[in-house]
């Protein structure tokens, strides 16, 4: 062997990825041409925008994307000028995977039905890999734009790869595809050109097939964002979504449009129709492309906030110079306005589209949770977004918004009342809902993370206050309805003893009318964060000024009663403090605070009785 070849292993779960490619993903073989020619794509868009910033050479004037079949030598090369990788490079994104990426791939792949199973390559991120299920061997020979030296990156799919010093005369990538004999159509230059017709039309980096000894045009080029809406297609609208988002669902939304005046750009967003696999809340910055002049400049430009980074696209702008740099995009009032025009037309679509309950139900469940962080972190747009706020309500199923809980508040109901929790079928059940459920009172379910932080900032809506019911005490007693079954007991001896058991845990211990059928229930002080900001606080460390929790009991429950009755002789109250405590803390989800003995507790009262 040349010594000069480098043979490195590839891990356990790369190697397992690539055999289940190789052996069941063989349905729409054809994809594998997307992502090589995708892959080439945005490589020659990242050199013309190193070029830009001086990081690279420019891209030739005649740059553009081969694909050469050669049916002798059984082989299809897929050519770019883009920028190309290093040895490190190559190692790095051709020699590994993310290991979490690659074990959901191989169950997902098992549990998927066969139609579904092209999709997946695409969610997962291993569109190169996908050349595996129609080559035998492949051979990717790259230089870094900038550099001198190139590399030979090769591999049979199996157990490891090699590298090796190769040589190129220009900057770019060539990758060579060792063709299965069940692969010989995609030798063919016809069947070549529909699949990138198909898939890759729209890319405006020209596209050419090796066809009788000449290159011949493989893709149109147009910029679709740049037509009139009259002049696209719902599928040419699909297949750009696809590739500006590497999604395989449907849109939910498109908005085309185009602004002229004061302000000169085009945009083209999707609303997705699923969620992506790598989660929205995993990355908090909007990716939107940003283009000048169709020429792609960077995904980094921020032109949608946060709380809309689940929108795919492009906007294109005439007014901003070619050469623009990061810090002139930050800087730049032009870009702050087509932000501003961006924001508003999202906001203007979901409001439109939330007209109909069904169909933004789908979108409330994918990307509901990322929405409300506007709510936390944007001012100018939260009144906006309340609007389009969805929750789980104690009063019926399905999704319900703010205005439709104030328009069925009870009469001599003050507030808009939430319950926060991490489980929505617990929240359901909990006994903090009982007084509520008694008076015919609707209480909005929470149960995002984002849920602990965001009703605060909001405050109110429709000038109704919006409370957390685990937030001091509630008073519903001018709501109509009947008051709690059952004689209440004296437990004016009760609540201080059982305060003095339990001072190191609770702030106060005192009577509430909001339960039914349970003992007790904890509340926040009035002033602080309620029960679940609480708890996320003491989970990550925090110290927070709420204070302990209060412990709230209900006089005409009979363990109650009977407490009340001896509490002026019991001594062992202390312990019957403790035990309330802790199933105050159960019911809200909390482990007791100390498990084991909570547990011996509990049998010794069962066999006592």
């Amino acid at each position: 062997m040349d010594e000069t070849v480098e043979r490195h292993e590839f891990g356990a779960e790369v190697g397992r990825l690539l055999d289940l490619v190789v052996h069941a993903l063989y349905s729409e073989r054809e994809i594998f041409l997307r992502e090589l020619v995708a892959n080439a794509a945005d490589a020659m868009d990242r050199r013309r925008f190193e070029a830009l910033t001086g990081d690279a050479p420019p891209l030739p004037d005649n740059a553009i994307l081969r694909v050469v079949p050669d049916k002798a030598a059984r082989t299809l090369t897929i050519s770019d000028f883009g920028v190309g990788m290093s040895k490190a490079e190559l190692a790095q994104h051709l020699g590994t995977i993310a290991r979490s990426g690659t074990l959901a791939f191989a169950r997902s792949l098992a549990e998927a039905p066969t139609a579904e199973k092209p999709s997946l390559i695409g969610q997962f991120g291993v569109g190169f890999y996908s050349a595996f299920m129609v080559a035998d061997r492949v051979e990717v020979t790259s230089r870094r734009a900038g550099a001198e030296d190139a590399w030979c990156w090769a591999s049979e799919g199996k157990g490891d790869y090699t590298l090796a010093p190769a040589s190129r005369a220009e900057a770019g990538t060539d990758i060579v595809l060792h063709m299965k004999s069940d692969a010989e159509e995609f030798l063919d230059p016809w069947r070549l050109q529909a699949i990138i017709r198909k898939w890759a039309d729209h890319i405006t980096i020209p596209i050419t097939v090796l066809r009788d000894g000449k290159d011949e045009p493989a893709n149109e080029g147009t910029a679709l964002w740049r037509k009139p809406r009259a002049e696209v297609t719902a599928d040419q609208y699909r297949d750009f979504y696809r590739h500006v988002a590497h999604a395989f669902d449907e849109p939910w939304a498109t908005l085309h449009w185009r602004a002229e005046g004061t302000l000169d750009f085009s945009a083209l967003l999707f609303i997705p129709g699923a969620k992506p696999f790598m989660a929205v809340e995993e990355t908090r910055e909007s990716r939107v492309r940003l283009h000048v002049r169709r020429m792609f400049i960077t995904e980094e430009a921020a032109l949608l906030p946060n709380w809309l980074r689940f929108v795919q696209g492009v906007v294109d702008t005439e007014d901003l110079p070619l050469n623009v740099s990061r810090e002139m995009l930050q800087a730049t009032p032009v870009l702050a306005r087509i932000r501003k025009a961006a924001t508003g037309r999202v906001l203007s679509e979901l409001k439109a589209k939330a007209k109909d309950a069904d169909d933004y139900a789908k979108f409330w469940e994918n990307f509901g949770p990322v929405l409300k962080e506007g709510v936390w972190e944007d001012a100018e747009h939260r009144k906006d977004i309340a609007m389009l706020l969805r929750f789980r309500s104690s009063a019926l199923d399905g999704w319900a918004s703010l205005a439709d809980y104030v328009a069925r508040m009870k009469e001599g109901q003050e507030a808009i009342y939430f319950l926060v929790g991490e489980d929505p079928a617990a929240l359901a059940k909990s006994p903090q809902l009982e007084g509520f459920r008694a008076k015919g009172v609707e209480v909005l379910l929470l149960s995002d993370g984002i849920d602990a932080f965001w009703p605060e900032q909001l405050g109110s809506f429709e000038e109704k206050p919006i409370r957390s019911i685990t937030q001091g005490s509630v008073d519903l007693s001018a709501v109509a309805g009947d008051a709690p079954a059952g004689e209440a007991a004296d437990v004016t001896l009760l609540l201080p003893r059982l305060q003095e058991a339990l001072k190191e845990d609770v702030s106060a211990v005192r009577a509430t009318d909001r339960l039914v059928d349970s003992a007790v229930v904890l509340a926040a002080p009035e002033h602080g964060p309620d029960l679940q900001m609480g708890r996320m606080l003491r989970r990550a460390g925090r110290s927070f000024g709420g204070g302990l929790p209060v412990l709230e009991v209900n006089p005409r429950h009979p363990l109650i009663r009977k407490l009340a009755e001896g509490a002026a002789t019991d001594t062992a109250l202390g312990e019957s403090a403790g035990l309330l405590l802790d199933l105050a803390r159960v019911q809200d989800g909390e482990a007791p605070r100390d498990p084991a003995g909570f547990a011996r507790k509990v049998a010794a009262a069962l066999a006592s009785r």
